[in-house]
């Protein structure tokens, strides 16, 4: 079966106990029982950390009995060693036909588990430099780069923003024009939308139930999210508390949807949640390897989407008349925010320096500024993010670049755009982990 072609008939949903089964005859699952243990101990952890529990759609009795269980930390760190212990030691399945996916699934289970054990042990109080932290929690560690790196791609910005005063000021007032009206913003959103949707649609096959939902929201650290319903269906939420510009529509409409959260979670649910009736794809722990892959493929999918060219020419030609954005500015602002996506690095290296306890909030701000380019209330709502979320940030940047490399490095020299649809599409399908992208 093509890559491409990745839907097949959907399976019946036991409505006992709401878990998504597989084809009745299907072999039996040596992992069920460990992979239900995963389920439950991440739903019990859940009970301890708000933000644990990105989304689940599983059997509605095991988060009724994690909320009424109340298991203690101490328990539950037994339980995560013990578990892993039992994945390392449990067989795989004699079967050549997809010996790869079910050694994927079980190297997920085990490295998750490890993840999930990490976890507890930081909600007990266990310190980690932030180097630790994210190769515990999510299977990698970013690069360290230093002020000088920063500095010499700011001296090109500094050099493409002529004129008088600080660049940070001259910045500012160079996006200022690229703005959308709070009036036009669903507009702009609701046409990116439709239009990463038809171009995804045109290279993966989607359920015909599918579906994505936007609201506009503030208060929040982060500027975008994807709540996963479960059924084909996302809810999104916009952060509407800073001003949004006009790269940020197809940015958040691809990332968060399609080909990016959205589409990734509709394909975990079908083909492994439903086909296969591998329970453990009906929960997402956030602070776990599964995100660097959900944030990594969510940002290369907006390059898979629409590359740097195709996109100036949907911008210019759609999105900026919409926002009513002068058009003829299109490759200008997108030559200035090519050099400003080169200083991704600096928010790792603001977040290592402040959760390393070397630096304080005010010099983490100054910090975003300075090598960032971040303005100053954008910097401070990032300070509030790795508050929330820590070491996460590696996710973004580190992770798209492992996603990049091991897609393209398996397309080769061939520069048509279906390969590459077919690899990133088998990478969302799958159970891999960060440390199997290189």
């Amino acid at each position: 079966m093509s890559a491409l072609r990745v839907l097949v008939v959907i399976t019946a949903v036991s409505t006992a106990t709401g878990v998504l089964m597989a084809e009745q005859g299907a072999p039996a699952d040596p992992f069920r029982e460990i992979a239900l243990r995963y389920v439950k101990l991440v739903l019990a952890v859940g009970q301890h950390d708000a933000d644990f529990v990105d989304a689940y759609y599983g059997a509605a009795d095991l988060r009724k009995e994690a909320e009424a269980a109340k298991a203690d930390l101490t328990t539950l760190g037994r339980e995560a060693a013990a578990l892993e212990a039992d994945v390392a030691k449990a067989a795989l399945p004699a079967t050549k036909d997809d010996a790869e996916l079910w050694r994927l699934r079980k190297q997920y289970l085990q490295r998750q588990t490890a993840a999930v054990g990490a976890r507890i042990g930081m909600l007990q109080g266990k310190t980690l430099s932030f180097d630790e932290e994210s190769r515990a929690l999510y299977d990698a560690v970013a690069p360290t780069h230093s002020d000088a790196e920063f500095s010499a791609i700011i001296s090109k910005l500094d050099a493409r923003l002529p004129g008088a005063g600080p660049l940070m000021a001259r910045y500012n007032a160079f996006k200022a024009d690229f703005v959308i009206p709070k009036e036009r913003v669903d507009a702009v959103f609701q046409a990116a939308i439709r239009a990463c949707r038809d171009r995804t649609r045109q290279y993966v096959e989607l359920p015909d139930t599918e579906s994505f939902t936007v609201e506009y929201v503030t208060g929040k650290s982060w500027s975008g999210y994807n709540w996963y319903q479960g059924n084909y269906r996302s809810l999104i939420q916009v952060n509407t508390d800073l001003p949004i510009y006009i790269d940020r529509a197809l940015d958040l409409a691809c990332h968060e949807g399609y080909p990016g959260h959205h589409v990734y979670n509709v394909l975990l649910e079908k083909n492994l949640v439903r086909d296969r009736g591998w329970p453990e794809f009906a929960v997402y722990a956030l602070f776990s390897p599964q995100s660097l892959i959900a944030e990594g493929t969510a940002n290369y999918g907006i390059d898979v989407a629409y590359p740097r060219d195709d996109r100036i020419a949907f911008e210019r030609d759609v999105l900026f008349p919409i926002a009513n954005i002068s058009a003829s500015r299109a490759k200008e602002y997108y030559d200035v925010m090519e050099l400003v996506d080169q200083l991704s690095y600096a928010g790792n290296e603001a977040a290592r320096r402040y959760l390393n306890g070397q630096i304080d909030a005010v010099a983490a701000a100054d910090w975003l500024e300075k090598y960032a380019m971040m303005p100053r209330a954008r910097a401070e709502q990032r300070v509030k993010f790795f508050d929330q979320y820590r070491s996460y940030v590696i996710n973004y940047n580190l992770g798209k670049d492992l996603v990049k490399a091991y897609v393209e490095r398996r397309v080769g020299n061939d520069g048509t755009p279906r390969p590459k649809w077919a690899e990133f599409v088998q990478l969302l399908s799958s159970p891999r982990l960060p440390s199997g992208l290189k």
